[in-house]
């Protein structure tokens, strides 16, 4: 019997929806399995800012160190996205949690249900078979580099900067995992161009020389893009910086049919937080059209990685399985051949996953 506290940080927009759902398959996980799940909620992002004007209030931050893991939604808000010159902005609490929580290793699964072959824009027979798991490093690289305007504000920079130990760290993560699939492994940076790549290169081949039994290729970024298209069966591990991660994860969303159904884990050395890849969607906010097999397949993956129970994982991932073998979809994963009827909205697809749990 595990005891663990779960820290609940729905944030914005359908966030709010898909984690209520996340949330109710936990309470059915414990209650099956016989655990003791107890909850906490936290603010964050644009919510936040509207409550106490901190997008990551100190008070949520310290929440999130207290728990045992976080299942977390969304945030942004169309209102910031259309005023480039806003001084607070939702997504500074995202950043600002995973720096300080330390999560440098973003976990994306990309894994297919044969029943949503045909929901992606790409050929089935490419498609079948594809399982990819993503490490993109989350603290580094540009998003946290210097930045600012110079030439009387003519002129923007932002400057990409690794360290060797920031890129040591992810590729241990990478290359351990890597052994417990099919031991290969695919580095993707720019080392062509890029002095930052050329460093996370040597890193990652000095790496390799502890990893024997794991097969290591190294891609250029804008050649992994065309072949993530082409033959996304080539993939298992893939280890990348933090822009290319964030650009390639989106386009291989496309390989599971939609980013509503793709969970991702934000870890490091202290609490896990894990959160479905889709932003707020704002445009089908409180409409009940939102997918939240994503926030579900989060919760699996938090059961898995923090508090390694693997088999109440495989329950979960089964039971939207079974869902999806019976023919039922959310809208984003419908396609012409669907039965209308079967079209549900996001928590009448939590109740079928529920009941098969």
């Amino acid at each position: 019997m595990a005891k663990k506290h779960i820290l609940i940080v729905p944030g914005d927009g359908i966030g709010q929806e898909v984690t209520a759902v996340g949330k109710k398959v936990l309470d059915k996980i414990a209650a099956r399995f016989n655990h003791e799940f107890t909850y906490d909620e936290a603010l964050i992002g644009h919510v936040a800012i509207e409550a106490t004007g901190d997008p990551l209030p100190a008070e949520s931050l310290e929440k999130m160190r207290n728990s045992d893991a976080v299942l977390f939604g969304a945030v942004g808000h169309p209102k910031y996205d259309n005023d480039p010159s806003a001084k607070v902005r939702p997504e500074q609490g995202l950043l600002k949690m995973r720096k300080e929580l330390g999560l440098y290793a973003n976990l994306r699964p990309i894994k297919l249900f044969d029943e949503l072959l045909g929901a992606s824009s790409i050929k089935p027979e490419i498609l079948k078979g594809a399982d990819i798991l993503f490490f993109r490093e989350l603290t580094g690289d540009i998003y946290f580099g210097e930045k600012g305007r110079k030439n009387n504000g003519d002129t923007a920079y932002d400057v990409a900067e690794y360290s060797r130990y920031e890129v040591q760290r992810i590729g241990r993560k990478a290359f351990d995992a890597a052994r417990t699939r099919r031991k290969k492994l695919v580095s993707v940076d720019k080392a062509n161009v890029l002095e930052s790549s050329r460093l996370w290169r040597e890193e990652i081949q000095k790496l390799a020389l502890e990893y024997p039994d794991v097969e290591v290729e190294y891609q250029f970024v804008d050649a992994t893009a065309m072949i993530l298209i082409k033959e996304p069966t080539r993939f298992d591990v893939v280890v990348t910086a933090n822009l290319f991660g964030d650009i390639l994860t989106d386009e291989a969303s496309q390989i599971a049919g939609s980013m509503g159904m793709l969970a991702s884990a934000s870890i490091g050395d202290g609490t896990g937080v894990y959160e479905p890849i889709h932003g707020s969607a704002h445009d089908i906010t409180g409409k009940g059209l939102a997918n939240p097999m994503a926030s579900v397949l989060s919760a699996a993956l938090l059961l898995d990685i923090s508090f390694g129970l693997k088999e109440e994982s495989e329950a979960i991932i089964s039971a939207i399985d079974q869902v999806l073998k019976k023919g039922f979809r959310t809208r984003d994963i419908a396609d012409k051949t669907t039965d209308p009827s079967m079209i549900l909205g996001t928590d009448a697809i939590g109740e079928e996953i529920l009941k098969l749990l």
